[in-house]
């Protein structure tokens, strides 16, 4: 009977759990005020919790208010910039279909963490490795290097296709865009060529090792037009 009681104890207490401090500290802000009070979380977190508090207050404020995604990220690269490429990441994760302001907010907000923002945001999705570069590239236009860096970090099957591209200028420094837009032809000519074969090239994917998402369970997206509902079970996400 004690040994029963003790475990309806510890289901009840599970039941019971308290929301999230973050989610609580959040829901309680004004939408307006959402991005600097977001930003002023993580700045306050411990060292030892900085990465893990920024995926949570993300997490937290863009499933509040999914549409202010951008100005989130921007406002937290830009109070801690070390932590621009974890907040834009994990906001893509969210809602995907604002990756190119959630990228341009910040690189606005760290432009010093240009490539980091690439290659964090191509891990999570390297199918979109082209808008990335140059959504950031177009806010800080002077670290092409970086920002070539961060995808082949990110995917390095691409390597060989962008040092070919480079070569092709004979030392000169092509825009990432001219230099995306020929990788993006190299990469679909091989394609068409290995289809063409019969032995149709393995599909893009992201390298192994940090930072980077995995999703667990049911991917859950935010649509900036729910009115900023937080669907069940979006804390299933796992860290970066």
């Amino acid at each position: 009977m004690a040994v029963a009681l003790t475990m309806v104890g510890k289901v009840s207490a599970g039941q019971d759990a308290p929301a999230s401090p973050v989610l609580s500290v959040l829901s309680t802000t004004a939408s307006a005020e959402l991005p600097a009070k977001a930003a002023e979380l993580v700045a306050a977190a411990d060292a030892k919790q900085l990465k893990q508090t920024t995926i949570e207050v993300v997490k937290a404020a863009v499933g509040l208010n999914p549409a202010a995604a951008p100005a989130i990220v921007g406002s937290i690269a830009q109070s801690t910039p070390a932590m621009a490429a974890t907040a834009a990441a994990t906001a893509v994760v969210l809602v995907p279909n604002q990756l190119v302001a959630i990228a341009r907010a910040a690189a606005a907000a760290a432009p010093a963490k240009a490539g980091s923002i690439v290659e964090a945001i191509c891990r999570v999705m390297p199918v979109n490795y082209q808008k990335t570069a140059d959504a950031v590239a177009e806010v800080v236009p002077g670290a092409a290097k970086e920002i070539l860096t961060g995808i082949v970090a990110a995917i390095p099957e691409l390597k060989d296709s962008i040092n070919q591209t480079l070569a092709s200028y004979n030392g000169q420094i092509p825009s990432v865009s001219a230099v995306m837009t020929q990788v993006a032809q190299n990469e679909s000519s091989a394609s068409a060529t290995a289809m063409a074969s019969g032995t149709p090239s393995m599909p893009r994917g992201p390298s192994s090792g940090p930072p980077q998402i995995t999703i667990s369970g049911t991917t859950h997206v935010l649509n900036p037009g729910t009115g900023g509902t937080v669907p069940s079970g979006y804390r299933g996400y796992a860290s970066p």
